[in-house]
């Protein structure tokens, strides 16, 4: 088990259930929701919208979820009409990563620090990194040195630290293909085991599920193939999960509600102790369609039925499949 401060023991409570487990809500999303906002509408999506469709979500849904992510440079606003019960989540991170040199090199927000997220309501500091385990020892230890730096910031406010670790491979392009699929339990464990080392100061591990669900047997889709069977991805969750002491929830990468459901439930079967989720397009991109296209009282009547559904789903399913992280905190 792990030693945190009061403080930070606190700030989690504030972010999670009554059970301890955390079933947050994420839309941090930034360009990428600019991007699906101004595909369902048929024209540009400007700043306007996507403040409003992170309003609609946080006033609507935050009612049945324990926290929510938001980003400070368009959900400020979403973040002051939470409900009153619901902790807030600050990204840390600037979206997306810099092209311009190989690695995929992470970057903060000009404008803020940890300092000032916890000044505007912040519970804890949310960080995304992009991490290859097998690239070279150069770029990977500028992006430990990183990660070291936002640890010891948030040390110093006694903050909760997420870090969020997407995984990749340096040589192959598309995380979606079976060729991904082969190395992605390695890539995501790997991760996991090294950032969970002290240096680091992180609290909690915001991860991928271990393998591709699609290409578990059982699992796979329109007759792809499988590359696991169902015993060795039970294996790869259990070994994710004896991996860390830290407290890790499971962020859903945009699979539909019923797949990452499905994917819990599975964790649950295999022995994974994991401790929640941080739940994002897999409860609300349905709804964009409807508010885009319809207005805003549209989207909000989506997010009252279809999207309200999807969550207290999730909460079935987190209740009788998540551990809570008190377990793993002293």
């Amino acid at each position: 088990m792990i030693q945190v401060t009061d403080e930070v023991k606190t700030r989690l409570k504030k972010l999670s259930n009554s059970d301890n487990v955390i079933g947050a809500l994420a839309i941090d999303q930034r360009e990428s929701l600019k991007k699906m906002l101004a595909s369902a509408s048929g024209k540009e999506a400007n700043e306007t919208d996507i403040v409003e469709f992170k309003k609609v979500i946080s006033s609507e849904l935050t009612k049945y979820s324990s926290s929510i992510l938001l980003d400070p440079e368009y959900g400020l606003p979403a973040a002051n009409v939470r409900d009153t019960n619901a902790g807030f989540l600050a990204a840390y991170e600037k979206t997306g990563y810099d092209v311009t040199e190989p690695g995929r090199m992470p970057d903060i927000l000009d404008v803020w620090s940890v300092k000032r997220l916890k000044n505007e309501g912040a519970d804890a500091i949310k960080f995304l990194l992009y991490y290859d385990t097998d690239e070279s020892e150069e770029i990977n230890n500028k992006k430990h040195a990183f990660i070291e730096r936002i640890g010891s910031e948030c040390v110093a406010e006694e903050m909760p630290f997420f870090l969020e670790l997407v995984s990749y491979d340096a040589h192959i392009d598309d995380v979606s293909s079976p060729e991904y699929a082969k190395v992605k339990p390695h890539k995501v464990i790997e991760a996991m085991k090294e950032f969970s080392k002290p240096q680091y100061n992180v609290t909690v591990l915001k991860v991928e599920v271990p393998v591709n669900q699609k290409y578990v047997e059982g699992f796979n889709e329109n007759n792809s193939e499988a590359i696991y069977s169902k015993s060795e991805a039970a294996n790869f969750y259990k070994e994710q999960s004896d991996a860390t002491e830290l407290p890790f929830i499971f962020l859903s990468a945009g699979v539909t509600p019923q797949l990452f459901q499905e994917e819990l439930i599975f964790a649950k079967e295999a022995g994974s102790t994991f401790n929640g989720v941080l739940c994002g397009r897999a409860t609300w991109k349905l709804g964009i369609e409807p508010f885009a296209k319809d207005g805003e009282e549209a989207g909000r009547q989506w997010m009252r039925t279809e999207g309200k559904k999807n969550i207290e789903d999730l909460n079935k399913v987190l209740a009788e499949t998540a551990t809570p992280w008190t377990n793993r905190i002293d």
